[in-house]
């Protein structure tokens, strides 16, 4: 009988298409799926009896499983629990989530054309790829007015992404146990301790070709053909199909998009940076607030998703606390359990930062070791004659130093990330945006000490403080400090940004575009057999790389250490706009790529903007006005030529001829201390250095004369200036540039009215029935009672 029973399960299984997205029965859709292996080990026994426990509260909550025996995997040892949410878990999810749904079409007319609109074609996608579906207005779904929603058909009313959204957070709370006193539950525990092995909801078809009927339309397959081809690199994206998939990697795609605008303008002319920087952020929020709109995201409240409790907060937690407002008992924990945790990761962060100081560090003493060595070797090697023009030490030492240091970023930043995100986990976050909050703080604070510190370092230290002849100053009194380029220190702040920037990128979409390709090879090899063709939809997505719920946190740090780059030092590197440009094209089409064939479907979350993201590019482009003004007036000679120019200059038909002899100051070769002048240079009494210092003869000799005031009093002069005529500009672009569009600011107002009507009508309309229904109820009883009294009548 068991063997018979195994055979029709296999035939059922065998009859099956392998692309099909359903139960057995080819009804109900799978919308999650679990899977975990036998264990051995000693654990075996509890982490079977958590699964049955965690399977049986699951079947409470309503929803539907079936199990796939192992013998049925490809490689002969996995379980594959298959879960579908019913009609009436839908519902009442629905409404707890507060998720909208149609409920009429929208009559409201599309936006106007822009001017000059049909040379924008070619970037164009089809409509039906724009816009896929037809507008609606929608309103939270409820229970009790279920027929005020557009329900055609109850399997397909849900998208995919609103099931598997239901079905994650029935996951997340659902228990499995009682261990240790504490009441355990939540699918992310299970998976931390191996009890499974994934959870994940289905793609809903191959990326390399349509599905078949039964099977909904393979919206997979059109976002590979429309978004992931690196041919459209030119195109606009389909972001209602991105959005279908997960709301959070529009905002990430829309982020990319917009600053197009800002690397385009910054490219043309690096002089307004300033000003695209701050039109970028205004129209990002107009950007953002359409979005918004069309998304149905203009009522959602970060409460609804943000700032629930975390399950993990809750399953620590030994203290209850009355809510001041919900009147409710919640898990609490109080500050002094969680204090250690936050000293221990401010420490962290600090040693951390203070580590990649000292790395700094160690470079400029691999530099100047470097420099003098390669300088002796060069000049005492006849051979290398021909070389010394253009491989000159300063610049050998250059290159290879920032190379140095672009690796040691990498390796720093490979250790921190995983120590930062055990050290978050630790410190037990209330809620999802305390966690995130928490993490996005410690991460860009060392990103932005690890990838610019080299750059502070060579803008403004760097030949700041190197002394003058016979009183240089020594680093460990041992090497002394490194002078900039004869021509200054822009050619190399150049070298270092090209170099870590364009290895950044670089490295990052290599790593991007390999790592889970590699990784999805691998476990493909290790299944039987290695063809996609012959084994199941949920076992081709079970060896797909996870995408992880902190996947588009990384992808917006890179994204921000990017507009860094681009804003911070752009006044002495006008390429970065250029090179940032040239990579989002590429990164847009690589996520795309890797999303739509390497990856797992990510389980779909809201998300109203970029959230704290937005403050910190609004921080760094503040920022960027003072880093850009203080390397215009201290790394470059603008400002000592303006004032030679104007206050200085003898000749008025050449004004700038002499400059270069005045910028030079005279130091006396007696006066090197400890007779330390070069021994080949004795028969010159006198040397030249940068500086505007006293000569020799003077009272005050080798002090800072008073040119030197001038020029400094000249370049203070122009950073207050320039600081306060660009945030003059900036708050005027602010003020003039709403926030909202005036046309979605109408058609949001012009929505939640019809909405308004759409809801009193039909409360209107069913009250309207429950009293014919209830007056008819009362006809009827009265004229039962009449009929009764006329034959008692006609009975005497």
């Amino acid at each position: 009988q068991r063997w018979c029973h195994s055979c029709l399960l296999q035939f059922k299984k065998d009859e099956q298409s392998k692309d099909s997205i359903f139960f057995r029965d080819g009804v109900r859709q799978i919308d999650f799926v679990l899977s975990y292996v036998d264990d051995i080990k000693k654990e075996a026994e509890l982490k079977a009896e958590r699964r049955k426990e965690f399977e049986q509260n699951l079947r409470k909550t309503g929803l539907e499983l079936e199990v796939e025996d192992k013998r049925n995997s490809e490689d002969g040892r996995t379980y594959f629990v298959k879960i579908h949410a019913p009609w009436e878990v839908l519902v009442t999810y629905a409404e707890v989530l507060g998720i909208k749904m149609p409920i009429k079409e929208s009559d409201i007319p599309p936006a106007e054309n822009i001017p000059f609109s049909y040379m924008l074609g070619p970037l164009k996608l089809p409509k039906n790829v724009r816009h896929p579906r037809p507008e609606y207005f929608t309103a939270q779904f409820t229970r009790h007015r279920q027929e005020l929603f557009l329900i055609e058909d109850e399997s397909s009313f849900f998208p995919s992404s609103s099931r598997n959204r239901i079905v994650y957070y029935i996951l997340s709370r659902c228990p499995f146990g009682i261990e240790d006193g504490k009441k355990k539950f939540g699918i992310e525990r299970l998976l931390t301790s191996n009890t499974y092995s994934s959870a994940y909801p289905l793609h809903d078809g191959q990326y390399w070709k349509p599905s078949e009927p039964p099977n909904p339309v393979n919206e997979r397959y059109i976002l590979c053909q429309n978004w992931a081809r690196f041919s459209y690199f030119y195109k606009e994206q389909p972001l209602d199909l991105v959005r279908r998939e997960n709301t959070k990697a529009c905002f990430q795609n829309l982020c990319f998009m917009n600053q197009f605008t800002v690397n385009i303008l910054q490219y043309l002319n690096f002089e307004l940076c300033w000003g695209t920087v701050t039109l970028f952020l205004e129209f990002w929020k107009q950007r953002q607030a359409r979005m918004e709109y069309e998304w149905d995201l203009v009522d959602f409240e970060e409460e609804q998703q943000q700032l629930q409790l975390r399950p993990e907060f809750e399953a620590m937690c030994k203290h209850r606390k009355m809510n001041a407002v919900t009147k409710e008992m919640e898990p609490y924990m109080p500050l002094w359990n969680r204090l250690p945790w936050y000293f221990l990761s401010g420490a962290t962060v600090t040693l951390w930062m203070a580590l990649v100081i000292a790395c700094m560090v160690a470079v400029i003493v691999y530099r100047l070791s470097v420099f003098a060595t390669f300088a002796s070797f060069m000049e005492s090697e006849a051979s290398l004659k021909h070389v010394k023009s253009f491989l000159t030490p300063q610049i050998t030492t250059s290159l290879t130093g920032s190379c140095l240091n672009f690796i040691v970023i990498l390796i720093l930043n490979f250790f921190y990330e995983k120590i930062s995100a055990w050290i978050t986990k630790m410190e037990i976050p209330r809620t999802y945006q305390e966690y995130e909050s928490s993490l996005t703080l410690k991460m860009f604070l060392f990103q932005f000490v690890n990838f610019y510190s080299s750059c502070f370092y060579v803008a403004f230290f760097k030949g700041k403080f190197v002394g003058y002849p016979g009183k240089y100053t020594y680093l460990f009194n041992v090497w002394r400090s490194e002078e900039c380029d004869p021509g200054g220190c822009l050619i190399e702040l150049t070298t270092q940004l090209t170099i870590i920037m364009t290895g950044k990128q670089i490295f990052g979409n290599v790593k991007e575009a390999i790592y889970p390709m590699v990784l999805n090879w691998w476990r493909r090899r290790k299944a039987r057999t290695n063809s996609e063709k012959l084994y199941s939809r949920w076992e081709q997505d079970h060896d797909l790389e996870t995408f992880g719920s902190l996947g588009l946190f990384y992808e917006y740090l890179e994204t921000v250490i990017q507009f860094g780059f681009v804003t911070l030092f752009v006044a002495s590197f006008p390429l970065a706009p250029l090179l940032a440009l040239l990579n989002n094209i590429i990164e847009i089409r690589v996520d795309a790529w890797k999303l739509t064939t390497q990856y797992r479907r990510p389980v779909a979350a809201k998300a109203h903007s970029i959230g704290v993201w937005q403050d910190i590019l609004y921080g760094m482009a503040v920022l960027s006005v003072a880093t850009n003004a203080f390397i215009v007036a201290f790394t470059s000679d603008i400002i000592p030529r303006l004032v030679y120019y104007y206050a200085y200059s003898t000749d008025a038909t050449e004004p700038m001829k002499g400059y270069v002899n005045d910028s030079l100051s005279t130091f006396l070769i007696a006066d090197f201390p400890n007779h330390t002048a070069p021994s080949e240079k004795r028969d010159f009494v006198t040397c030249r250095y940068r500086d505007y210092r006293y000569p020799p003869d003077h009272d005050q000799k080798y002090f800072h004369n008073m040119q030197y005031w001038h020029v400094l009093a000249a370049k203070m002069t122009f950073i207050i200036v320039m600081e306060h005529v660009v945030f003059l500009v900036k708050f005027l672009l602010a003020w003039m540039i709403p926030d909202v569009p005036k046309d979605v600011l109408d058609r949001i107002k012009r929505e939640k009215l019809m909405t308004i009507k759409i809801l009193h009508d039909f409360e209107l309309n069913k009250l309207k029935e429950n009293l014919r229904i209830n007056s008819s109820e009362l006809a009827k009883q009265v004229l039962i009672q009449e009929n009764k009294a006329q034959l008692a009548k006609s009975t005497v």
